[in-house]
This record gives C-alpha cells, sequence and structure tokens, in this order.
C-alpha cells in the first residue's frame, strides 16, 4: 500500500490498479506512512465528494492540505495563512475579494487573450514537423495567461515557471533546483527577488518551498508587486483586488497561489490531455472529424489525466466516514485520481471517450474551495487543442514521455509529438494536412 506514497513509483505512471484495488475494498482505507502517524486514504467519489463540501467536520486549516506534515509549529502556523490552508469563515472572505477581482471584464480580456496566444504557440512550432509538446507549447500558455492575470511584465513569467517547479517538484531532482531565468532578461523588479533566489545546500537539497524561508525570491516580487499594485492600480485582476481590503501578507499568498497552483495544474494538464489523445489515436482521429467534441473532450483530459492526485484534510472532531470511525486530528486524505475512475459514477472509467457525458469528475475539487481557476483551465485548454487540432492536424508520439517524479502532481517534464509539416497548395496557401 505504501506504494502510493513512493515518488519513483509515479515516473513510471500512477498506480491506478493499487488505487482500484483499494477503492474496491473499501471507501476509506488506513494508509501507513514512512515518516509520518499514516493517514485515511478516501477513494471513492461519493466519499470524497461529502469530505470536500464539510470543512467543519473536515478541516483544511487545522494541519493543512499536503499529506507531509510541515517540518515545525512555526511553519505550520506560516502556512496556515495561504487561502488553500483556511476554512470558512476566513477562507470566504478571501475568496469572496478574489471573486470580486475577477470582474467580467478582465475575465472577458483575458479569454480574447488565450486563443490568440494559443494560435500563436502552436504556429511558431508548426513548420518544424516535431516538437517537445511539453517544454515547446504546453509550458508558456499558463505562464502567458498569468502575467496577464497578475499584470506583471511578460518578460518575468519565467520566474512563475522556476517557482512552480520549486514548489511541485520538491521530490524531482531536476525541478527542485530549477533556475532558468537569468537577471538582464527580467524587469528591476524580478532583478531583486533574483538576488534573494536560494541555492542548494551541501547536501544538494533546497529549503523547504512550503516556508517563507525556501521562497524569499518569490516573496520578495510578490511583495513588491502588491506595493506597485496599490500604487499604480491598472486593470488587471490583482489591481482590482489591492483595490479592496486586503493586506500586503494576505496578497503575498495569494500570489503564491496563483504563480504555483494557477500555472502548474494546466501546465500538466495540457501534455497530459495530449497524452490521452496520442495513446487513443481513434478518439484523436474522432476529434479531427468533429470540433465540436472539444468541450467534452477537455473534461474527459481533465478526468482521465487528472493533474493534481491528492489533498488532505483533517478531522475536527471524532466522526465516521462509510463505517470507518475516525478520530480528531487524524488524517484524511482524498485520492481524485481514485474518484475520477470510480465505476459507480463512470461507465468503463479506463477508458478515454471523448464523448463521455455526463463527466462528474472531481479534478477541480469540489465544495468551497472548488477551484477559482477552474474557468480559465478551460479556457486554455479549448483553445490550446482548437489550435493543434487547426494547425498540426494528425499528430504522433515522436519518443518517451517523461514524466515528474512527484506523489502530489500527475506531471509530465517531456511529451515529444511529430505531425506532417504543411505542404503549399497551387496558389501558394499553406495547408494542413
Amino acid at each position: 500500500m505504501t506504494g502510493i506514497l513512493d515518488p519513483d513509483t509515479y515516473v513510471r505512471g500512477v498506480p491506478y490498479e493499487q488505487l482500484a484495488l483499494l477503492r474496491e475494498r473499501a471507501a476509506v482505507n488506513w494508509v501507513e506512512e514512512p515518516d509520518g502517524p499514516g493517514f485515511w486514504a478516501v477513494l471513492r467519489h461519493a466519499e470524497v465528494r461529502h469530505v470536500l463540501r464539510t470543512p467543519q467536520v473536515y478541516s483544511s486549516h487545522l494541519g493543512t492540505t499536503q499529506i507531509r506534515d510541515p517540518a515545525t509549529e512555526q511553519d505550520l502556523r506560516y502556512v496556515r495563512r495561504m487561502m488553500l490552508n483556511t476554512d470558512p469563515p476566513d477562507h470566504s472572505r478571501l475568496r469572496g475579494l478574489l471573486t470580486k477581482a475577477f470582474t467580467p471584464k478582465a475575465v472577458a480580456a483575458i479569454s480574447e487573450r488565450v486563443s490568440r496566444w494559443a494560435g500563436e504557440l502552436v504556429a511558431a512550432v508548426a513548420d518544424r514537423g516535431e516538437c517537445d509538446f511539453a517544454k515547446d507549447v504546453a509550458a508558456d500558455l499558463p505562464l502567458l495567461t498569468l502575467a496577464e492575470v497578475f499584470g506583471v511584465p511578460a518578460g518575468d513569467r519565467g520566474l512563475m515557471f522556476d517557482w512552480s517547479n520549486r514548489v511541485i517538484g520538491y521530490q524531482d531532482p531536476e525541478y527542485a533546483v530549477s533556475a532558468s531565468v537569468r537577471g538582464p532578461e527580467v524587469s528591476d523588479l524580478a532583478r531583486a527577488a533574483l538576488a534573494l533566489r536560494p541555492e542548494p545546500g551541501p547536501d544538494g537539497t533546497m529549503p523547504d518551498p512550503r516556508t517563507r524561508a525556501g521562497m524569499p525570491d518569490l516573496y520578495a516580487y510578490a511583495h513588491s508587486l502588491g506595493e506597485l499594485k496599490r500604487r499604480e492600480p491598472g486593470e488587471d485582476v490583482m489591481s482590482n483586488l489591492m483595490r479592496s481590503p486586503v493586506s500586503i501578507e494576505e496578497f503575498e499568498n495569494l500570489f503564491w497561489l496563483f504563480s504555483v497552483a494557477g500555472n502548474e495544474t494546466l501546465r500538466n494538464g495540457l501534455p497530459g490531455g495530449m497524452l490521452a489523445l496520442l495513446t487513443h489515436p481513434e478518439q484523436y482521429r474522432r476529434l479531427l472529424a468533429d470540433r465540436s467534441l472539444v468541450d467534452s473532450a477537455v473534461e474527459e483530459m481533465l478526468r482521465w489525466w487528472t493533474p493534481v492526485m491528492h489533498f488532505r484534510r483533517t478531522a475536527a472532531s471524532d466522526t465516521e466516514l462509510a463505517g470507518v470511525r475516525i478520530s480528531r486530528g487524524d488524517k484524511v486524505v482524498v485520492f481524485f485520481s481514485a474518484a475520477n475512475r470510480d465505476p459507480r459514477v463512470f461507465d468503463s472509467p479506463d477508458i478515454f471517450d471523448v464523448t463521455r457525458s455526463p463527466n462528474e469528475h472531481l479534478t477541480f475539487g469540489y465544495g468551497p474551495h472548488f477551484c477559482l481557476g477552474a474557468h480559465l483551465a478551460r479556457v486554455q485548454m479549448r483553445a490550446m487543442f482548437t489550435a493543434v487540432l487547426d494547425q498540426l492536424g494528425q499528430v504522433e508520439l515522436a519518443g518517451d514521455p517523461v514524466r515528474l517524479r512527484s506523489t502530489f502532481q500527475n506531471g509530465l517534464k517531456s511529451l515529444p509529438i511529430r505531425w506532417p509539416p504543411p505542404r503549399e497548395s497551387r496558389s501558394g496557401a499553406r495547408e494542413s494536412r
């Protein structure tokens, strides 16, 4: 059972068979931790929804939302301040401020630009006949979108690439030390932050990225950006946020959340969705023939790939779930990867079907913590796959995918693909095959 906690397992793929065995044995299973007290794994769709919609019993705040406990009480106190790790009413207040910041005008402006960026990213590789979809195409769309949301210089977006690598990829030796951005290519704001970027210690490890001390460059940038938006507000979402009664410390933590969660989930959802199509070529051909299926295909990609594999809650009181007695203080971990393949909800759940309907996947969560960026993520995925279908046509794998070493994020670091290059028509116009 501990295989689901071994990051090396996920380099080979999500252990769906093991998760299915646990799910069929019981809705709630006890899992031993090699370096912790153990936790209750919640694996069925109905029970996962129950946990997520009952914050008064299953708290995000008490132990925060990651399986591993913060190293110290000071670290626990700090990460509890993030919106992801709060319960109502504090969570309701912060979420309300963000909801107001995402005005219809701001979201509409972002959506229009997303379609253009997706088309440009695909067009930039179209003539090559091959690329690494994860690196050359998928990685940049969420960064461009987040830069627009934050109102930060587009040249600074690479910082968010490195920050999310370090946080989400802390178990991956390559991503944990990500430092691709250099001073000359970014703004003065970014250069000041880069001066604080931590380096690996003598043993080669980085400080814990969940702590303020582990991400000093991110927090320095967020602090300066928040002050700038308060002094000189624009029309972006972060400027709207700073017009509301939000402290600079709250802004810093919201920036952390958007920079990491807003980037990494989609950055892995895009190549994950592409891999789903490439390993099911009959579904790809079906989508090529009928673009009205793009919406349902995106939902199926989100279900089948499930970028965020689990989240933790902590029991706020003695309770019972699916006949299992849970004690106050116990860790309770909901597994989206298992719930999204629960045969009680999904017919033939291990089959990838772009026409699947209904599709009540839990990829964006459920209840009060339902992902704020869900709509924008769907907009980006629809835009990207529409651009791929229109410009590249039939695509196939050109090499082995490389997976992220992580028990938390179902990630792809590399996805080589190829396609027939465009040809010239007699009129000189370019045609995709």
